[in-house]
């Protein structure tokens, strides 16, 4: 595969901003280790992109449309001129929306190519009222997916979905989060937090629609003695900070911009308890693992979450965190005060998080990862 140089050289394609994907670096860190030079393809999104703390060669596309039919349409031809006239041996499409360009161009080419579905793609709830959009992407995954050989996927319920559908089994990654026990927590005093308080995180770089957050500030409304953090990026996030205004809750709820992994663990390590309250309304959310399940876990704090399998799966079987019926402003409050009225549960929970944490860790799915491309990369 490698040229004369002996490098392997090898392209990961992202829609979003390369900063923040801790998936796509933490796979590129590992592929890197493995004699691989590495060029991550992404867009430019804002000053963190000058900052220079991706430790890899990047490409990042200025786009001038940032969203819908449009943004993917001019991104994706733009990253097809990019590969056909730069040469790598391996390419990597990261979801649906990178596929496309990445499976020609190996074609044309005659490379390797492999596919990371981070989600459930055309399950997501934003093509929820968009039958036409959905199509469209259906139809790319449909051509494309048969052909297909090395895949992998985030859980095993969207690999099943795959295997279903075009009879191809993924591999299973998991997003689970580095060790964090050598970061430190900010203290209630740095985050203007009373001592006495249940502090809270809900956390996410897609913190969007039916994902709990409106709940969840009702919760709090309804709640004494609970302070919460949102920490993140997303489509809902202005109107979620006008709700927290019209209620008067801006005391007890602050708005935290996403920051690089390192500082946000700072904020997760300094909460008593995690939120993870997708809805399910779609597939996307039904089959998902996010990443914040792991970084809570990695914190040490319990994990309180909406009935879905793959997430509840996770919090039962290591028995830390509450699972609530439904996503509700009072169930969400009942599961708050369970946790502020019982110190020794919650003390437990943070316990049996932090054992979680020892083999539902990056340093132990990165193993999956080396050997799904020590297959290939010969």
């Amino acid at each position: 595969m490698p040229d004369q140089d002996n490098k392997i050289r090898v392209v990961f394609s992202v829609t979003n901003c390369i900063c923040y994907d801790q998936r796509v670096l933490k796979i590129a860190e590992t592929v890197s280790t493995l004699g691989c030079e590495v060029t991550i393809v992404g867009r430019r999104m804002g000053e963190c992109c000058d900052s220079g703390s991706v430790p890899f060669r990047t490409k990042r596309f200025r786009m001038l449309i940032r969203r819908g039919f449009f943004f993917y349409k001019f991104f994706n031809i733009r990253l097809f001129i990019y590969l056909v006239f730069h040469k790598y041996d391996l390419y990597v499409a990261n979801d649906l929306d990178t596929l496309l360009p990445n499976f020609l161009v190996s074609k044309l080419k005659t490379k390797v190519l492999v596919y990371d579905s981070h989600e459930y793609f055309t399950g997501l709830p934003e093509l929820n009222g968009r039958p036409i959009v959905r199509r469209i992407w259906k139809a790319v995954e449909r051509m494309i997916f048969p052909n297909l050989k090395h895949v992998m996927t985030v859980s095993s319920m969207i690999a099943e979905q795959y295997f279903k559908e075009y009879g191809i089994k993924p591999s299973v990654v998991r997003n689970c989060s580095e060790n964090s026990s050598d970061i430190r927590a900010f203290s209630r005093k740095e985050l203007g937090i009373e001592e006495n308080s249940l502090l809270l995180i809900f956390q996410g770089s897609g913190i969007n629609i039916d994902k709990g957050g409106e709940e969840l500030i009702d919760a709090v409304r309804m709640t004494e003695q609970v302070s919460l953090l949102i920490v993140g990026s997303g489509d809902k996030i202005l109107s979620l900070k006008q709700r927290a205004g019209v209620l008067h809750m801006t005391d007890r709820i602050r708005f935290i911009p996403k920051v690089p992994w390192q500082e946000l663990m700072r904020y997760t390590r300094s909460a008593d308890a995690g939120l993870s309250l997708e809805k399910d309304t779609n597939l996307n959310y039904r089959f998902s693992l996010p990443n914040k399940l792991f970084d809570y876990i990695s914190a040490g704090i319990p994990v309180v979450a909406g009935n879905l399998p793959e997430i509840s799966r996770i919090i039962t079987e290591n028995n830390c965190g509450i699972i609530i019926p439904s996503v509700t402003p009072e169930e969400i409050s009942k599961a708050i005060v369970t946790l502020r009225d019982d110190r020794v549960l919650l003390n437990k929970l943070k316990q049996n998080a932090v054992t979680a944490s020892e083999s539902l860790s990056w340093e132990k799915e990165k193993e999956k990862v080396t050997a799904f491309y020590k297959t290939f990369l010969k």
